[in-house]
């Protein structure tokens, strides 16, 4: 039996979930394996640079929407729009209310109709929203947003990819990564995610106040320290997110298991923008 080495689910999650060129040497399931369970990493990094063109837009004196657009747009970029395109065929998919069979043949058209339209403007509305919400009451915490939300939306693969989750055809990228994600290994990813989260969330979240001002150093002697302080939700925050994106995204994969018969690669990418956007959702609340 050949063993897997964890840069082959690495190559894996990167080659299939980005638009970067990482050569994917194994196709096998165990190396999908390993890639659905790495998929929270690609999350980081895609999320990662999400947040530093944000910062890097601000701190060139941009507006907070101008950064949110920006920080929106680089998950597409990162995958050449493939999870949004997903999001819009399974949308159509969905909307069309008719058999797996017929449902599945729209959803492989190239053309969008009209349900995916309206879904991409309104994900992508809602995103931008968020996050000029969010980079308006602190830069921390729009950075935090970014972060969080890709880290989420990618944790939801690897809840999807599950063992039970059928694919829906017998080809394609859903029908290669689903069920070969272990019950318990999902729940330790998703586990590890939610820690993750809250350590986030306790060390970025007292700058939620003006303390990105901080962490730049423009803000006068001891503004810092005095608005520096933990609060409960700071931590919390984060893991209440993470845990509304997944519920969301687990919602929408029972529905399309029901509709289409299992998943495809459009309904994974419906599934990372469905968690992507209910976690910025969740973030602004209460700020």
């Amino acid at each position: 039996m050949s063993t897997t080495s964890p840069l082959d689910g690495l190559r894996f999650a990167f080659g299939t979930l980005t638009a970067l060129p990482v050569r994917v040497s194994r196709w096998d399931r165990a190396a999908a394996r390993g890639g659905m369970l790495s998929a929270p990493v690609v999350g980081l990094v895609v999320g990662g640079c999400a947040a530093g063109l944000g910062l890097l837009l601000l701190w060139l004196g941009a507006s907070p929407l101008l950064a949110a657009v920006a920080s929106a747009a680089v998950p597409a970029v990162l995958t050449r729009g493939l999870h949004l395109d997903g999001l819009a065929d399974t949308a159509d998919g969905l909307g069309s209310g008719k058999a797996a069979e017929d449902a599945l043949r729209i959803m492989k058209q190239s053309d969008i109709g009209p349900f995916g339209v309206l879904t991409l403007v309104l994900v992508l509305l809602a995103q931008v929203a968020a996050l000029t919400q969010l980079y308006d009451a602190s830069w921390a915490l729009g950075a935090l947003a970014a972060v969080v939300s890709a880290v989420a939306a990618r944790l939801a693969l690897t809840l999807a990819a599950r063992d039970g989750v059928p694919p829906a055809r017998p080809e394609g990228l859903g029908a290669a990564v689903a069920g070969v994600v272990p019950v318990r290994g999902a729940a330790l990813a998703a586990g590890a995610v939610a820690l993750a989260a809250a350590g986030a969330g306790a060390w970025w979240g007292p700058y939620g106040s003006g303390g990105a001002v901080v962490v730049i150093g423009s803000a006068p002697a001891g503004a810092g320290a005095a608005g520096a302080h933990f609060e409960p939700y700071d931590a919390l925050g984060p893991v209440l997110a993470v845990l509304a994106a997944l519920v969301a995204a687990e919602l929408l994969l029972r529905h399309c298991t029901r509709r289409f018969g299992g998943v495809t690669g459009d309904v994974f990418g419906g599934l990372a923008e469905t968690a992507a956007t209910t976690a910025l959702v969740v973030l602004c609340l209460g700020r």
